[in-house]
């Protein structure tokens, strides 16, 4: 016959004496059954199942018939025979007892109580299963009953396990836990023992209970005193390690020992689905071993930070991060850090810094990257100190310690102030130029190191809140590449208008330096046409001169125009351009921006033959002696030929009689002065007869050279005036995104409205409070908004 369990109960094969099938169908009808015979001859067999004694198959299937047949017989049965089940199982249980407790032994306990419980609990799952029909009687299903498995639902089961709990467990569990405790507590301090004594104390006390909540005796008895003995242990460990170690070698203690008690915690603790010892041990080792500790560790942190301790920074990095809070100091450490050593490493280059912008940028960077490898070395690039790390380098980017730009607070009036920014965006938009143009710089570098480079500058551009400036200067710089056709790859200039797109630069902004791109390639195409439309005509300059119609709304910074008198040749030509485009495109006009336009013209003299690029205005004022070479001719004369304003004329011929990057200037002057403000109209002018190229010391007979320099857009501004542009359009973008917040919403807080328009304009600028309570005021005046009559914070648009 096989075997009914897995452990110790077998049933001999003794088929050949027993009686068969039909001879259990007696006739009990005749007699009646008495509960007191049929225990009789069920009792031996339920003592040999107790005590796991061989048990015959005539025996087991004996126990099933008597068992159903007195319960049928008398309903009353049931419960007596339940009675006297439960007296036997507990004789059984404290003759277990007194062998369990026989053993004075820690280990000996704990073997003898592992024994006789692996033995009780297999019998949990067989004794059961006669009795189903007791069962089945005790809860009113004596029809239609099918026999019960020997679940944890079983009456009997539940008795077998509560005469336990309430004889046996109760009265050494104290026992039991110390002793499984000292095993464990004997391993911490590395001695070695049988770790199957402490897993087969926990089984018994997660297997024990027969209530609902399965694991209630095993959580208030076993959980509980694995939690108290490994805090008890480490609280005496701890402060004796750390105040002898120190705190670097503790942190190497802690980090080993929370490894050691989690893979510990594994072995001993009960793991199932629902149970959550493992986490609440490791909840319990933390607080004994790092938050206890806390304050003393990080006290450290900051030191470490400076000296770029980066695996002594991860691991307390490690160690902090499981404690509620814990890494917040660390946050404020690390941001404290990049400030200081950002800003000290920027002000002790700032000598070389504030005039080279490749060097500013590359200082910057240099910086970010360094901050960048601290942060993932030490912090895992953790998200939280990544943020940190951004808040810090930012304070970096626009601190005004080592240059600044005064921004008005206000436009021009009583009490103006200026409020300081950073020069970054205009730095930065400098070294963009200088990697896109045609410059000394680019020409060294492949296209993917100018790509890298200039990634590298959109990458501190983000960091950068005043983002407007450097959308300023870069269009600045954008329309001089384009006009000039200095680019040095015009794939990389567009390839820049996406990138801006792509950081979050506001589309307004971008899809106008978009529109730039298309106005000179529709300039190509017109020019291409007007050509061909004029090579019929003898003399004609078409194909020396190149017009480039531009759209007002990309382009233009400013409506003024200056009024010059151009060489007869293009004077006659504008005409023919005007009336060819108003062919082409019926209905728009053309407004010309001479301060916007240059050209190359020839000099021939003695020395030898050049080409000059100049501006408009210095072609204006050089051809002035086009047909009287040699004469001398007076300021104010000068500014009747030319019919420049007075300012323009002055900053045009400084710069053809004190151009820096020549040493032999265009035109000659008397008398001396030091700043073309000094120049009166008795000055005299003349072209130098001895101008020339000189290179490497040698002077050239032929050659090109540009006294453009950079390309006038506008006209001559003071930098406070251009300040105040900024701070004017700021207002308007402020207004507009007011309006637009109240269209929307309505109805709305002053708390409310500032949130949603920094949220709206931080891509732009950061709008000062004082600014926004300004514009609210101003709307307010003139009827775009109202306060609510009963909330003087909340305002309503009105339309």
């Amino acid at each position: 016959m096989q075997q009914v369990n897995h452990n110790h109960q077998t049933f001999t094969n003794n088929m050949t004496s027993g009686r068969n099938n039909s001879s259990l169908l007696r006739d009990n009808a005749k007699d009646g059954v008495r509960f007191e015979e049929k225990w009789g001859q069920m009792r031996p067999t339920v003592l040999k199942l107790l005590s796991q004694h061989s048990v015959t198959r005539r025996e087991w299937q004996d126990l099933f018939w008597d068992v159903h047949s007195v319960c049928i017989w008398d309903d009353k049965v049931p419960a007596k025979l339940y009675k006297a089940l439960e007296s036997d199982i507990l004789d059984f249980i404290r003759q277990a007892q007194t062998r369990v407790l026989s053993n004075q032994d820690d280990s000996a306990l704990l073997k003898a109580y592992i024994g006789e419980w692996s033995k009780f609990f297999t019998q949990c799952n067989y004794l059961p299963k006669p009795f189903s029909m007791v069962e089945s009687s005790l809860k009113g299903k004596m029809k239609g009953h099918s026999a019960t498995t020997p679940t944890e639902e079983s009456c009997v089961r539940e008795v077998m396990l509560d005469c336990w709990n309430q004889s046996i467990f109760s009265n050494i569990k104290t026992r039991l836990q110390d002793s499984a405790m000292k095993l464990v507590h004997a391993e911490r301090n590395g001695e070695a023992f049988d770790a199957q004594l402490v897993i087969g104390v926990r089984e018994s006390y997660v297997n024990l209970c027969s209530n609902d909540d399965k694991l209630l005796i095993y959580r208030d008895n076993f959980e509980k005193a694995y939690m108290d003995a490994t805090e008890s242990f480490y609280k005496a460990q701890a402060s004796l390690y750390l105040s002898e170690n120190g705190v670097q070698n503790y942190m190497l203690y802690a980090d080993r020992k929370l490894k050691e008690e989690e893979q510990r915690a594994m072995r001993y603790l009960e793991t199932r689905k629902g149970c959550n010892s493992v986490q609440l041990l490791i909840q319990c080792c933390v607080e004994a071993l790092v938050t206890s500790f806390k304050e003393t560790i990080l006290a450290e942190c900051s030191q470490m930070i400076k000296n770029n301790e980066t695996t002594k920074l991860n691991l307390m990095f490690q160690l902090m991060d499981r404690v509620n809070g814990g890494v917040d100091p660390m946050f404020a450490d690390l941001e404290e850090h990049i400030i200081q050593q950002g800003l000290a490493d920027m002000l002790s280059a700032a000598e070389s810094i504030t005039t080279d912008p490749e060097k500013y940028v590359e200082q910057l960077l240099l910086l970010f990257n360094r901050f960048s490898t601290l942060v993932e070395e030490a912090f895992n690039n953790d998200p939280r100190f990544l943020t940190a790390r951004d808040k810090a380098y930012q304070r970096v980017v626009n601190d005004v310690s080592v240059f600044k730009l005064d921004i008005p607070s206000k436009l021009k009036g009583i009490g103006m102030r200026t409020q300081p920014e950073s020069k970054c965006p205009e730095l930065l938009a400098n070294y963009c130029d200088l990697l896109l143009k045609k410059s000394p710089l680019s020409k060294k570098l492949t296209s993917d190191e100018i790509e890298s480079k200039l990634k590298n500058v959109l990458l501190v551009l983000k960091y950068v809140t005043n983002k407007d400036v450097f959308m300023r200067y870069h269009k600045t710089h954008l329309t001089r590449r384009l006009i000039l056709d200095i680019s040095a790859d015009s794939e990389k200039e567009e390839n820049m208008v996406e990138w801006l797109r792509e950081i979050g630069m506001p589309p307004e902004y971008v899809n106008k330096l978009g529109r730039m791109f298309q106005d000179i390639k529709v300039s190509d195409d017109l020019n291409h046409s007007f050509k061909e439309s004029q090579r019929h005509k003898a003399n004609s300059i078409a194909d020396i001169v190149n017009i480039k119609i531009l759209n007002a709304g990309a382009w233009a910074r400013t409506n003024e125009r200056v009024s010059v008198s151009l060489p007869m040749e293009l004077e006659d030509y504008i005409p023919e351009v005007e009336e060819f485009y108003k062919l082409k495109h019926n209905g728009r006009k053309l407004q010309w921006h001479h301060l916007m336009s240059n050209g190359v013209i020839t000099f021939e003299n003695a020395v030898g033959r050049y080409d000059v690029e100049v501006t408009t205005f210095q072609m204006a004022a050089l051809f002035a002696w086009n047909s009287r070479p040699q004469e001398k001719i007076t300021f104010e004369n000068l500014r009747l030929a030319t019919e420049l304003s007075d300012a323009e004329l002055r900053r045009t011929l400084w710069s053809l009689v004190a151009f820096q990057k020549i040493k032999r200037q265009v035109l000659m002057y008397e008398p001396k002065v030091n700043t073309p403000r000094d120049f009166t109209d008795s000055s005299l002018f003349w072209v130098n007869q001895d101008f020339g190229l000189v290179k490497n010391g040698k002077l050239q007979k032929r050659g090109k050279i540009n006294l453009i320099g950079k390309l006038q857009l506008s006209t001559d501004k003071t930098q406070e005036q251009e300040s105040e542009a900024i701070v004017q359009l700021r207002i308007l973008r402020t207004q507009e995104a007011i309006v637009k917040i109240l269209k929307m919403r309505k109805h709305i807080t002053n708390a409310q409205l500032q949130t949603e328009l920094v949220e709206i304009l931080k891509n732009m600028f950061l709008p000062q409070k004082k600014m926004i309570k300004e514009q609210i005021e101003w709307l307010i005046d003139n009827k775009y908004m109202k306060r609510a009559d009963n909330d003087i914070n909340t305002f309503i648009y009105e339309a």
